[in-house]
This record gives structure tokens, C-alpha cells and sequence, in this order.
């Protein structure tokens, strides 16, 4: 199965390391990530679990929800909880599904056969209140992931869902914005007063919508 942009993402309920979780009901009205990894004891899926605990603050400020799964049971997800403590210094701070039947993994077409038909690829999904998946990232299985994006990408997505505005090219909060195109000029000039700088008729920039408060958090 493969899981599009735009799509509901598909409801489970799966054993975790906090328990079962029925996973539309936990999300509640939050924003979520969904992150796999290949397999429990894996150095590279360590870093990234540590980081991931370390950012959970920041996942939080966002209102986004944070859950890790892997193919393996629950007794091996907390051994491999007191590695990650040992070994990176951050425990564990939000759940790990215990994928062992793999139902979730397919369900969300996480196993690439022609990678390794056993074990998970390394896949991100972002999904929004509504329940809609808004990105899917896919990493090959020798490389971490960067969480700082993840994060950068939510930035964006809450940004653009709350005004009519696009993010360029490694955009960060609090930089300049681009007016979407199909805001005609006589609609932009209500939604944005003080106007913008327009480098042709389809690229428009404004400042940052969400104010200066914003680029200092």
C-alpha cells in the first residue's frame, strides 16, 4: 500500500511500549509523526530515537504528538530503551509500537520488499489534525535522519494552513514568505497591507505572516 499526500492516514491499534494505542484516538486533535526503524538494537535508529526524545519539547510547543515503531515485541523495546539511555543520555519519552506482526508496517507500506523484505525502511509521516498525511519522507537504511526538518517542515505546513502563503527554498521562521499564486493582487493587498516585493507578477514576497514573535522562539 502506498500512502499518498492528502490521504486520511489508515487508523490501528497496535501494542506499544506505553500499552496499546489506538492510533486516531491518541492523536486526538494533535498534530503526529509517525517514524519507523528498521529493527529494535540498530546504532543508527539509537542516535535517532535519543533525538527525537531530546526534541520532543519542541514537538510539544508545536502541538505535535511523536511515535516511533519497530518491528519487534515490547520486551525487546525496553531493553533497547536502557541502551538508548546508556549509550546517547536521553531516555525514552513517548511511544515505541511493537510492530511483531508487521500489520501496521504494511499497512502503511513500510517494508520494501526490493530493499529488505523483512524489516522496515526508514519513513517519516507527518499527519495533521484532520487526520491527513501532509509528508512522507523515505530514508535508505545506512542514513540518519535530520529531526531539525521534520520540525522546519511543521513550521511550514502550520504557517501555510494559517495564511495564504508558500515557504522557499530553505526557509526557516521568521524569513520571507511567498504570496501563493492563485491570490490575485487586488486579494493579497487586503490580506497584506503593507504589501509586497514582487520579483515578477508570480513570485511575491512578504514578511514572515506570523510576526517577529515567531523567528525569536
Amino acid at each position: 500500500m502506498s500512502i499518498q499526500l492528502g490521504q486520511i492516514a489508515p487508523d490501528f491499534t497496535q501494542e506499544s511500549s506505553e500499552g496499546p494505542i489506538s492510533f486516531h484516538a491518541w492523536l486526538g486533535q494533535s498534530w503526529g509523526v509517525l517514524f519507523s526503524h528498521p529493527k529494535d538494537f540498530t546504532p543508527v535508529c539509537t542516535t535517532e530515537l535519543a533525538e527525537a526524545a531530546r526534541l520532543k519539547p519542541e514537538f510539544d510547543r508545536r502541538g505535535v504528538k511523536i511515535i516511533g515503531l519497530s518491528v519487534d515485541t515490547g520486551e525487546r523495546h525496553a531493553g533497547w530503551a536502557a541502551d538508548i539511555a546508556e549509550t546517547q543520555g536521553q531516555a525514552l519519552n513517548f511511544p515505541v509500537i511493537a510492530d511483531a506482526d508487521r500489520s501496521v508496517s504494511t499497512l502503511y507500506g513500510m517494508i520494501h520488499p526490493e530493499a529488505d523484505p523483512t524489516v522496515t525502511v526508514r519513513t517519516v509521516f507527518v499527519i495533521d489534525p484532520a487526520k491527513k498525511v501532509r509528508l512522507t519522507l523515505t530514508y535508505p537504511p545506512a542514513t540518519g535522519r535530520n529531526f531539525t526538518e521534520v520540525l522546519r517542515v511543521i513550521d511550514s505546513l502550520q504557517l501555510t494552513d494559517a495564511f495564504k502563503v508558500a515557504t522557499p527554498v530553505n526557509w526557516q521562521p521568521g524569513e520571507e514568505v511567498i504570496i501563493v499564486p492563485s491570490l490575485s493582487d487586488e486579494e493579497a493587498a487586503k490580506r497584506f497591507p503593507n504589501g509586497w516585493n514582487a520579483l515578477k507578477p508570480y513570485l511575491r514576497l512578504v514578511p514572515d505572516p506570523s510576526g517577529p514573535k515567531k523567528a525569536a522562539e
